[in-house]
Protein backbone atom coordinates (compact mmCIF):
# COMPACT_ATOMS: atom_id res chain seq x y z
CA UNK A 1 0.00 0.00 0.00
CA UNK A 2 1.54 3.26 -1.06
CA UNK A 3 0.15 5.69 2.07
CA UNK A 4 -1.33 5.55 5.34
CA UNK A 5 -2.58 7.10 8.21
CA UNK A 6 -2.85 6.51 12.00
CA UNK A 7 -6.16 6.62 13.46
CA UNK A 8 -8.02 6.46 16.74
CA UNK A 9 -11.38 6.02 17.94
CA UNK A 10 -13.36 5.96 20.90
CA UNK A 11 -16.49 4.44 22.40
CA UNK A 12 -18.48 1.68 23.05
CA UNK A 13 -16.39 -0.82 20.33
CA UNK A 14 -17.69 -4.33 21.15
CA UNK A 15 -21.10 -4.50 21.92
CA UNK A 16 -22.05 -1.77 19.45
CA UNK A 17 -20.60 -3.16 16.51
CA UNK A 18 -18.69 -0.35 15.70
CA UNK A 19 -15.36 -1.61 15.37
CA UNK A 20 -16.61 -4.02 12.86
CA UNK A 21 -17.77 -1.89 10.71
CA UNK A 22 -15.11 0.29 10.55
CA UNK A 23 -13.02 -2.65 9.42
CA UNK A 24 -15.46 -3.46 7.10
CA UNK A 25 -15.48 0.01 5.65
CA UNK A 26 -11.74 -0.34 5.01
CA UNK A 27 -11.77 -2.97 3.05
CA UNK A 28 -14.79 -2.18 0.81
CA UNK A 29 -12.84 1.45 0.39
CA UNK A 30 -9.77 -0.69 -1.02
CA UNK A 31 -7.71 -0.22 1.94
CA UNK A 32 -5.50 -2.51 4.41
CA UNK A 33 -5.59 -2.03 7.94
CA UNK A 34 -2.61 -3.05 11.00
CA UNK A 35 -4.46 -2.22 14.97
CA UNK A 36 -1.50 -0.93 16.71
CA UNK A 37 -3.58 -0.68 20.05
CA UNK A 38 -6.48 -1.83 21.76
CA UNK A 39 -7.98 -1.32 24.92
CA UNK A 40 -11.17 -2.79 26.17
CA UNK A 41 -13.26 -1.11 28.49
CA UNK A 42 -13.20 -3.30 31.82
CA UNK A 43 -16.55 -2.04 32.94
CA UNK A 44 -20.00 -2.19 31.26
CA UNK A 45 -19.41 1.71 31.23
CA UNK A 46 -16.00 1.96 30.80
CA UNK A 47 -15.21 2.81 27.07
CA UNK A 48 -13.06 1.14 24.45
CA UNK A 49 -10.03 2.70 22.57
CA UNK A 50 -8.40 1.51 19.58
CA UNK A 51 -5.31 3.29 17.08
CA UNK A 52 -5.48 1.66 13.89
CA UNK A 53 -2.93 2.65 10.94
CA UNK A 54 -4.92 2.92 7.61
CA UNK A 55 -3.43 1.92 4.53
CA UNK A 56 -4.52 2.89 0.75
CA UNK A 57 -2.57 2.52 -2.14
CA UNK A 58 -2.45 6.57 -3.08
CA UNK A 59 -3.22 9.49 -1.04
CA UNK A 60 -6.69 10.37 -3.01
CA UNK A 61 -7.91 7.12 -1.78
CA UNK A 62 -6.61 7.95 1.68
CA UNK A 63 -7.96 10.80 1.80
CA UNK A 64 -11.62 9.06 0.88
CA UNK A 65 -11.01 6.50 3.27
CA UNK A 66 -10.80 8.80 6.04
CA UNK A 67 -13.78 10.72 5.14
CA UNK A 68 -16.18 7.55 5.18
CA UNK A 69 -14.56 6.34 8.66
CA UNK A 70 -15.19 10.12 9.70
CA UNK A 71 -18.95 8.94 9.98
CA UNK A 72 -18.08 6.58 12.55
CA UNK A 73 -16.40 8.77 15.09
CA UNK A 74 -12.69 7.79 13.93
CA UNK A 75 -10.02 10.71 13.73
CA UNK A 76 -6.62 10.74 12.37
CA UNK A 77 -4.27 10.49 15.52
CA UNK A 78 -2.08 14.17 14.65
CA UNK A 79 -5.06 15.92 12.15
CA UNK A 80 -2.51 18.53 10.97
CA UNK A 81 -4.00 21.29 9.33
CA UNK A 82 -7.06 22.04 6.58
CA UNK A 83 -6.65 22.78 2.83
CA UNK A 84 -9.07 24.86 1.16
CA UNK A 85 -9.63 25.42 -1.99
CA UNK A 86 -11.74 28.22 -4.24
CA UNK A 87 -15.32 27.16 -5.75
CA UNK A 88 -14.78 27.79 -9.13
CA UNK A 89 -18.74 27.52 -10.45
CA UNK A 90 -21.53 28.60 -8.26
CA UNK A 91 -23.29 24.94 -7.27
CA UNK A 92 -20.42 23.32 -7.45
CA UNK A 93 -17.68 22.24 -5.06
CA UNK A 94 -14.11 21.93 -5.93
CA UNK A 95 -12.81 18.10 -6.34
CA UNK A 96 -11.50 16.67 -3.29
CA UNK A 97 -13.79 18.54 -0.96
CA UNK A 98 -14.68 17.43 1.75
CA UNK A 99 -18.21 15.28 2.64
CA UNK A 100 -19.58 15.92 5.91
CA UNK A 101 -21.20 13.90 8.78
CA UNK A 102 -23.69 15.24 10.99
CA UNK A 103 -21.50 14.84 13.61
CA UNK A 104 -20.32 17.93 15.94
CA UNK A 105 -17.11 18.70 13.61
CA UNK A 106 -13.91 20.78 14.64
CA UNK A 107 -11.43 22.27 11.70
CA UNK A 108 -8.13 23.62 12.47
CA UNK A 109 -7.01 26.43 10.63
CA UNK A 110 -3.22 27.75 11.25
CA UNK A 111 -3.18 26.04 14.46
CA UNK A 112 -6.42 27.06 15.67
CA UNK A 113 -9.54 24.93 16.19
CA UNK A 114 -13.19 26.22 15.17
CA UNK A 115 -16.30 24.45 15.83
CA UNK A 116 -18.39 24.30 12.83
CA UNK A 117 -21.65 25.93 12.24
CA UNK A 118 -24.80 23.79 11.63
CA UNK A 119 -23.40 20.52 11.34
CA UNK A 120 -25.52 18.74 8.22
CA UNK A 121 -24.23 15.62 6.39
CA UNK A 122 -23.61 15.77 2.97
CA UNK A 123 -22.66 18.99 2.59
CA UNK A 124 -19.12 20.88 1.97
CA UNK A 125 -17.19 22.98 4.99
CA UNK A 126 -17.07 26.65 3.97
CA UNK A 127 -14.43 28.69 5.06
CA UNK A 128 -15.41 32.48 6.06
CA UNK A 129 -13.22 35.54 7.01
CA UNK A 130 -14.27 38.56 8.53
CA UNK A 131 -13.03 41.90 7.45
CA UNK A 132 -11.33 42.04 10.92
CA UNK A 133 -9.05 38.65 10.20
CA UNK A 134 -11.29 36.20 12.43
CA UNK A 135 -12.57 32.83 10.68
CA UNK A 136 -15.73 30.85 11.13
CA UNK A 137 -16.48 27.48 9.61
CA UNK A 138 -19.74 26.24 8.31
CA UNK A 139 -21.59 23.39 6.39
CA UNK A 140 -22.88 24.76 3.11
CA UNK A 141 -25.28 22.70 0.85
CA UNK A 142 -23.76 21.89 -2.80
CA UNK A 143 -26.61 24.14 -4.55
CA UNK A 144 -25.81 27.35 -2.16
CA UNK A 145 -22.28 26.97 -2.52
CA UNK A 146 -20.47 30.59 -4.69
CA UNK A 147 -17.80 30.77 -6.75
CA UNK A 148 -15.06 32.56 -4.65
CA UNK A 149 -15.83 30.51 -1.70
CA UNK A 150 -12.95 28.81 0.42
CA UNK A 151 -14.10 25.37 0.96
CA UNK A 152 -12.28 22.78 2.87
CA UNK A 153 -10.52 19.78 1.32
CA UNK A 154 -9.18 16.64 1.79
CA UNK A 155 -9.99 14.93 5.62
CA UNK A 156 -6.47 16.65 7.27
CA UNK A 157 -6.96 18.81 10.00
CA UNK A 158 -10.68 17.53 11.07
CA UNK A 159 -12.36 16.23 13.89
CA UNK A 160 -15.50 14.74 14.91
CA UNK A 161 -17.39 13.79 18.05
CA UNK A 162 -19.78 11.66 18.85
CA UNK A 163 -22.72 12.41 21.15
CA UNK A 164 -21.89 11.91 24.69
CA UNK A 165 -22.55 8.01 26.18
CA UNK A 166 -25.86 7.82 27.65
CA UNK A 167 -27.52 10.27 25.31
CA UNK A 168 -30.61 8.68 24.82
CA UNK A 169 -33.41 9.32 23.01
CA UNK A 170 -36.78 10.55 25.19
CA UNK A 171 -35.54 8.51 28.32
CA UNK A 172 -34.42 5.21 27.24
CA UNK A 173 -32.11 2.53 25.20
CA UNK A 174 -32.21 2.83 21.57
CA UNK A 175 -34.26 0.00 20.37
CA UNK A 176 -35.83 -1.63 16.52
CA UNK A 177 -39.28 -0.74 16.27
CA UNK A 178 -39.83 -1.91 20.14
CA UNK A 179 -42.47 -4.14 19.18
CA UNK A 180 -41.96 -6.38 22.21
CA UNK A 181 -42.35 -4.13 24.82
CA UNK A 182 -46.00 -2.25 26.02
CA UNK A 183 -46.66 0.39 24.22
CA UNK A 184 -47.95 2.98 27.52
CA UNK A 185 -44.37 2.45 28.89
CA UNK A 186 -42.80 3.56 25.33
CA UNK A 187 -45.14 6.37 25.01
CA UNK A 188 -44.46 7.42 29.34
CA UNK A 189 -40.66 7.63 28.19
CA UNK A 190 -41.31 9.79 25.32
CA UNK A 191 -43.57 11.83 26.92
CA UNK A 192 -40.69 12.34 30.06
CA UNK A 193 -38.66 13.29 27.19
CA UNK A 194 -40.26 15.97 26.06
CA UNK A 195 -41.36 17.92 28.98
CA UNK A 196 -37.46 17.31 29.55
CA UNK A 197 -37.08 19.01 26.30
CA UNK A 198 -39.36 21.42 27.54
CA UNK A 199 -37.80 21.94 30.42
CA UNK A 200 -34.12 22.62 29.27
CA UNK A 201 -35.16 25.57 27.19
CA UNK A 202 -35.18 23.20 24.02
CA UNK A 203 -37.61 23.50 21.02
CA UNK A 204 -39.70 20.05 19.69
CA UNK A 205 -40.29 19.76 16.44
CA UNK A 206 -42.56 17.42 14.82
CA UNK A 207 -42.18 16.11 11.18
CA UNK A 208 -45.90 14.58 10.17
CA UNK A 209 -47.57 12.66 7.45
CA UNK A 210 -51.36 12.48 6.33
CA UNK A 211 -51.77 9.26 7.92
CA UNK A 212 -51.98 11.69 10.96
CA UNK A 213 -55.22 12.87 9.81
CA UNK A 214 -56.07 9.39 8.00
CA UNK A 215 -56.39 7.69 11.22
CA UNK A 216 -58.22 10.21 13.48
CA UNK A 217 -55.63 11.60 15.39
CA UNK A 218 -55.87 15.18 14.72
CA UNK A 219 -57.46 15.97 18.33
CA UNK A 220 -54.71 14.37 19.97
CA UNK A 221 -51.96 16.69 18.17
CA UNK A 222 -54.19 19.68 18.42
CA UNK A 223 -53.97 19.35 22.15
CA UNK A 224 -50.34 18.49 22.17
CA UNK A 225 -50.40 22.00 20.14
CA UNK A 226 -52.23 24.01 22.55
CA UNK A 227 -50.87 22.16 25.84
CA UNK A 228 -47.08 24.04 24.27
CA UNK A 229 -45.67 20.64 22.90
CA UNK A 230 -45.38 21.24 19.80
CA UNK A 231 -42.69 24.06 18.32
CA UNK A 232 -42.69 23.79 14.51
CA UNK A 233 -44.10 21.15 12.22
CA UNK A 234 -42.35 19.97 9.15
CA UNK A 235 -45.27 18.55 6.50
CA UNK A 236 -45.72 18.30 3.08
CA UNK A 237 -49.24 19.40 1.06
CA UNK A 238 -50.82 16.18 1.70
CA UNK A 239 -51.34 17.17 5.61
CA UNK A 240 -52.21 20.29 5.74
CA UNK A 241 -54.86 19.79 2.48
CA UNK A 242 -56.07 16.81 4.29
CA UNK A 243 -56.54 18.68 7.65
CA UNK A 244 -58.37 21.07 6.17
CA UNK A 245 -60.44 18.81 4.14
CA UNK A 246 -61.34 17.19 7.39
CA UNK A 247 -61.99 20.78 9.11
CA UNK A 248 -64.52 21.98 6.31
CA UNK A 249 -65.84 19.09 5.43
CA UNK A 250 -65.08 16.25 7.82
CA UNK A 251 -63.71 13.92 5.48
CA UNK A 252 -60.08 12.82 4.83
CA UNK A 253 -59.37 11.71 0.98
CA UNK A 254 -63.32 11.35 1.01
CA UNK A 255 -63.64 9.14 3.86
CA UNK A 256 -66.45 10.29 6.54
CA UNK A 257 -63.35 10.50 9.79
CA UNK A 258 -66.84 9.49 11.90
CA UNK A 259 -68.03 6.30 10.32
CA UNK A 260 -64.83 5.50 7.95
CA UNK A 261 -66.73 4.64 5.00
CA UNK A 262 -67.10 7.16 1.86
CA UNK A 263 -69.14 10.24 1.18
CA UNK A 264 -71.39 10.78 -1.56
CA UNK A 265 -68.81 12.94 -3.89
CA UNK A 266 -66.08 13.07 -1.06
CA UNK A 267 -63.38 12.18 -3.78
CA UNK A 268 -63.82 15.95 -4.35
CA UNK A 269 -63.47 17.32 -1.34
CA UNK A 270 -59.60 17.55 -1.10
CA UNK A 271 -59.62 19.80 -4.19
CA UNK A 272 -62.28 21.81 -3.22
CA UNK A 273 -60.70 22.76 0.17
CA UNK A 274 -57.45 23.35 -2.01
CA UNK A 275 -59.64 25.74 -3.36
CA UNK A 276 -61.15 27.67 -0.70
CA UNK A 277 -57.65 28.02 0.64
CA UNK A 278 -56.36 29.62 -2.59
CA UNK A 279 -59.25 31.85 -2.89
CA UNK A 280 -58.40 32.96 0.82
CA UNK A 281 -54.50 33.96 -0.11
CA UNK A 282 -53.17 31.67 2.82
CA UNK A 283 -53.93 29.14 5.85
CA UNK A 284 -53.58 31.96 8.09
CA UNK A 285 -56.12 34.10 5.99
CA UNK A 286 -58.62 31.03 5.79
CA UNK A 287 -58.27 30.91 9.44
CA UNK A 288 -58.81 34.73 10.21
CA UNK A 289 -61.61 34.82 8.09
CA UNK A 290 -63.76 31.63 9.88
CA UNK A 291 -62.79 29.41 6.94
CA UNK A 292 -61.23 26.87 8.98
CA UNK A 293 -61.89 27.02 12.47
CA UNK A 294 -60.60 23.51 13.54
CA UNK A 295 -57.81 21.03 13.03
CA UNK A 296 -53.81 20.92 13.16
CA UNK A 297 -52.78 23.86 10.87
CA UNK A 298 -55.89 26.27 12.39
CA UNK A 299 -53.80 25.10 15.61
CA UNK A 300 -50.93 26.09 14.96
CA UNK A 301 -51.98 29.49 13.65
CA UNK A 302 -54.27 30.46 16.55
CA UNK A 303 -51.19 29.29 19.09
CA UNK A 304 -48.41 31.34 16.60
CA UNK A 305 -46.63 28.29 16.39
CA UNK A 306 -43.90 27.66 12.95
CA UNK A 307 -44.78 25.00 10.02
CA UNK A 308 -42.86 24.55 6.68
CA UNK A 309 -44.74 22.89 3.97
CA UNK A 310 -42.31 21.18 1.22
CA UNK A 311 -44.31 19.84 -1.51
CA UNK A 312 -43.91 17.18 -4.42
CA UNK A 313 -44.63 16.35 -8.09
CA UNK A 314 -47.46 14.60 -6.78
CA UNK A 315 -49.19 17.41 -4.80
CA UNK A 316 -52.82 18.64 -6.26
CA UNK A 317 -53.06 22.35 -5.65
CA UNK A 318 -50.67 23.10 -4.15
CA UNK A 319 -51.96 25.58 -0.76
CA UNK A 320 -50.54 28.92 -1.19
CA UNK A 321 -48.24 28.16 1.58
CA UNK A 322 -46.26 24.88 -0.05
CA UNK A 323 -42.78 25.32 -0.37
CA UNK A 324 -42.91 23.85 -4.41
CA UNK A 325 -39.17 24.94 -5.15
CA UNK A 326 -37.66 21.99 -3.19
CA UNK A 327 -34.39 24.09 -2.40
CA UNK A 328 -36.18 27.11 -1.17
CA UNK A 329 -38.10 24.44 0.79
CA UNK A 330 -34.87 22.96 1.88
CA UNK A 331 -33.92 26.63 2.75
CA UNK A 332 -36.73 26.94 5.15
CA UNK A 333 -36.61 24.10 6.81
CA UNK A 334 -32.49 24.69 7.78
CA UNK A 335 -33.84 27.98 9.24
CA UNK A 336 -35.95 26.54 11.85
CA UNK A 337 -33.62 23.49 13.42
CA UNK A 338 -32.10 25.81 15.59
CA UNK A 339 -32.31 24.71 19.64
CA UNK A 340 -34.32 22.04 18.38
CA UNK A 341 -33.95 19.46 21.36
CA UNK A 342 -35.88 16.38 19.88
CA UNK A 343 -37.57 15.45 16.84
CA UNK A 344 -41.16 13.16 16.48
CA UNK A 345 -41.49 11.72 13.02
CA UNK A 346 -45.15 10.92 12.39
CA UNK A 347 -46.15 8.22 9.94
CA UNK A 348 -44.13 9.99 7.02
CA UNK A 349 -40.92 8.57 5.39
CA UNK A 350 -39.59 11.29 2.91
CA UNK A 351 -40.28 13.96 5.18
CA UNK A 352 -38.81 12.44 7.44
CA UNK A 353 -35.59 11.16 5.94
CA UNK A 354 -35.01 14.82 4.36
CA UNK A 355 -35.21 16.35 8.41
CA UNK A 356 -32.93 13.44 9.26
CA UNK A 357 -30.31 14.61 6.91
CA UNK A 358 -29.87 18.16 8.43
CA UNK A 359 -30.30 17.71 12.20
CA UNK A 360 -26.92 17.36 13.87
CA UNK A 361 -26.71 14.35 14.88
CA UNK A 362 -27.02 14.80 18.76
CA UNK A 363 -30.52 15.57 18.21
CA UNK A 364 -32.36 12.88 19.68
CA UNK A 365 -35.33 11.35 17.22
CA UNK A 366 -38.10 9.34 17.46
CA UNK A 367 -39.88 7.72 14.73
CA UNK A 368 -43.52 6.31 14.73
CA UNK A 369 -44.94 4.08 12.02
CA UNK A 370 -46.86 1.20 11.03
CA UNK A 371 -43.90 0.31 8.33
CA UNK A 372 -41.46 -1.49 10.60
CA UNK A 373 -38.71 -0.62 7.34
CA UNK A 374 -39.30 2.65 8.26
CA UNK A 375 -38.65 3.26 11.36
CA UNK A 376 -35.41 1.08 10.66
CA UNK A 377 -34.39 3.24 8.44
CA UNK A 378 -35.08 6.70 9.99
CA UNK A 379 -33.60 5.54 13.41
CA UNK A 380 -30.17 4.35 11.52
CA UNK A 381 -28.27 7.74 11.22
CA UNK A 382 -24.95 6.65 12.19
CA UNK A 383 -23.69 7.73 15.60
CA UNK A 384 -27.21 9.74 16.18
CA UNK A 385 -29.67 7.90 18.51
CA UNK A 386 -32.80 7.38 17.26
CA UNK A 387 -35.92 5.52 19.00
CA UNK A 388 -38.33 3.24 16.72
CA UNK A 389 -41.89 2.52 17.67
CA UNK A 390 -43.68 0.61 15.28
CA UNK A 391 -47.41 0.96 15.61
CA UNK A 392 -50.52 2.63 14.51
CA UNK A 393 -49.62 6.16 14.59
CA UNK A 394 -53.18 7.68 15.48
CA UNK A 395 -52.86 5.10 18.76
CA UNK A 396 -50.01 6.43 19.67
CA UNK A 397 -50.76 10.19 19.47
CA UNK A 398 -53.94 9.43 21.45
CA UNK A 399 -51.80 7.87 24.33
CA UNK A 400 -49.30 10.63 23.86
CA UNK A 401 -51.86 13.41 24.51
CA UNK A 402 -53.20 11.88 27.51
CA UNK A 403 -50.20 11.25 29.29
CA UNK A 404 -49.39 15.11 28.23
CA UNK A 405 -52.47 16.79 28.66
CA UNK A 406 -54.18 16.60 31.93
CA UNK A 407 -57.67 17.65 30.80
CA UNK A 408 -57.65 15.95 27.40
CA UNK A 409 -60.56 13.39 26.63
CA UNK A 410 -61.05 12.23 22.91
CA UNK A 411 -64.64 13.38 22.25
Amino acid sequence: MGTSETVEVTGHLMDSGILSRILDDIRDYGGDYVIDHFDVGHEADDPSRARITVQAEDDSSLQRLLMRLQTRGVNPLAPGEAATAPVERDGVLPEGFYSTTNLDTRVRLDGAWHTVENPEMDCGLAVLEAPDGTRRVRTVPMADVRTGMQVVVGASGIRVVTPEPGHEPAGGADDDGATDKPQAVLVRQVADGMRRTRADGKRLLWVAGPGVVHTGAVPALVALIGAGFVDTLFAGNALATHDIESAIYGTSLGVGLTMSQGIEHGHEHHVRALNTVRRAGSIAAAVADGTVTSGIMHALVVHGKDFVLVGSVRDDGPLPDVHTDVLEGQRAMRAHIQDVGLCLMMATQLHSVATGNILPASVPLVCVDINPATVTKLTDRGASHGRGIVTDVGLFLEQLALELVPDYRRA
